[in-house]
């Protein structure tokens, strides 16, 4: 055997490793690899690839375990399915003959206690009542005799009922009726007794479910006022923009970013359920569009200095002639610090002509702000700025007469009055 080996092969893992290398080889001829070339027509971009004989292989075996496993589903549910169907009518059939049976059971063990009682009642009279005269007898004796008459055409029903082999033979014993009855009305009252307790539990959290509606309808109420002073107060410039609140709120519930959270799915209830719940989601809807819009909205000062020029047509400083102000100019000395008053995402940082070193941050919904006449930036584009983060200092670069920050607020690139924006109550 080793020299078998020794001639044939260079050592013995080369013999061991000889008949995967002798499959890889048959696989290599019928899967031998493949190169070919994509030109990107409108760049004129030529791009080769090359497919692997392993590659060619794993993509066949792929494609022939998705046709075996597509080809075995089918088969499944073309023949299964009807099957399970059929079993299923089957076994409701069963369910409905065995209720059926069970009601027509209880109904015969009641028939059979009221024959049995008074089959006790004639045994006794006659047994113990020593002064029955010959005619009372006889009587006691005919109705003895019938209800026994009654007790066996009972018995021959329920045995005709029972011949089914699915059914226990003990059922066809009328003394074991009685056993059975007894245990039909234990579940009964222990049933009766579970849906008394869950009737107490259903009560609990109903009112469970009244004191919470009540505490979140008030909380929503209270904080949607709070809430609702600063959209009032811009409410004038909205509309001038073209915007409703409804829209705000609606755009608000669906943006989303890093700093402001992911966007809010209103929540909908059926419309069967009492419409207290659907009134207390809007609210809530309500309620967080105006949380969020308070949040994405560039609301506040940028500066804490007073406003030395506002927004509109003006002399300018430089001319004389009248111009058209595009935003506020506050006052301040070089370096004084500048905060961003609202998250956002930083677009442009650098040189701007007319307005020298500027930061423009995106707020979302369309709205950004501009801060001009820079001395100096401390963000960079791209970077994400929370209400209060130092931006830059104030400086008097571009076209300026002196040291002060002019600050716009832009509605989809176009600048609009920012004074209620910027007004504090």
């Amino acid at each position: 055997m080793i020299n078998f080996i020794t001639r044939y092969f260079t050592s013995l893992w080369a013999f061991i490793t000889s008949p995967f290398r002798w499959i890889w080889r048959m696989i290599s001829r019928i899967f031998p690899p493949r190169q070919f070339t994509v030109m990107d027509t409108p760049r004129g971009n030529v791009y080769s690839y090359h497919q692997s004989s392993f590659w060619r292989f794993t993509r066949f075996c792929g494609k022939v375990g998705l046709i075996l496993w597509a080809s075995w589903s089918t088969y499944v549910f073309v023949y299964h399915r009807p099957l399970l169907q059929k079993r299923t009518q089957q076994l409701e059939e069963v369910k409905s003959i065995h209720a059926r049976h069970m009601t027509d059971l209880q109904a015969y063990l009641a028939k059979y206690n009221n024959l049995v009682r008074d089959l006790n009642v004639i045994d006794d009279k006659m047994t113990n009542d020593k002064k029955l005269s010959t005619e009372e007898r006889e009587k006691l004796v005919n109705n003895r005799t019938k209800t026994w008459g009654e007790l066996e055409f009972l018995h021959t029903r329920i045995v005709e009922m029972l011949k089914d082999d699915e059914y226990s033979a003990e059922y066809t014993k009328l003394s074991e009726l009685a056993m059975e009855y007894e245990l039909t009305r234990a579940e009964n009252d222990e049933l009766k007794r579970r849906n008394n307790q869950l009737i107490e539990s259903m009560l609990q959290i109903t009112d469970a479910d009244n004191a919470i509606f009540d505490t979140v309808t008030a909380l929503t109420n209270e904080n949607i006022d709070d809430l609702n002073k600063n959209i009032k107060r811009i409410n004038s410039t909205i509309i001038s923009l073209g915007l409703t609140e409804k829209t705000l709120l609606r755009n608000a519930n669906k943006y989303n970013n890093p700093l402001v959270g992911s966007a809010f799915t209103p929540i909908e209830f059926d419309k069967t359920l009492d419409e207290k719940y659907q009134k207390l989601a809007d609210s809530l809807e309500r309620w967080n569009g105006l949380r969020r819009l308070n949040d994405i909205l560039p609301l506040g000062k940028p500066v804490k200095a007073r406003i030395t020029s506002n927004y509109g047509t003006r002399n300018d400083p430089f001319t004389g002639k009248p111009k058209k102000h595009r935003g506020i100019d506050f006052a301040g000395k070089i370096g004084t610090e500048l905060m961003a008053v609202a998250p956002g995402r930083v677009v442009s940082a650098g040189e701007r002509v007319g307005y020298g070193t500027t930061v423009e941050i995106d707020h979302g919904l369309g709205f950004t702000t501009l801060y001009a006449h820079l001395s100096q930036i401390t963000v960079s584009r791209g970077d994400w700025v929370r209400p209060g983060t130092v931006i830059g200092l104030a400086g008097s670069s571009g076209r300026s007469t002196g040291p002060h920050l002019h600050y716009e607020i832009r509605y989809k690139g176009s600048p609009f009055d920012p004074s209620k924006f910027v007004k504090e109550e």
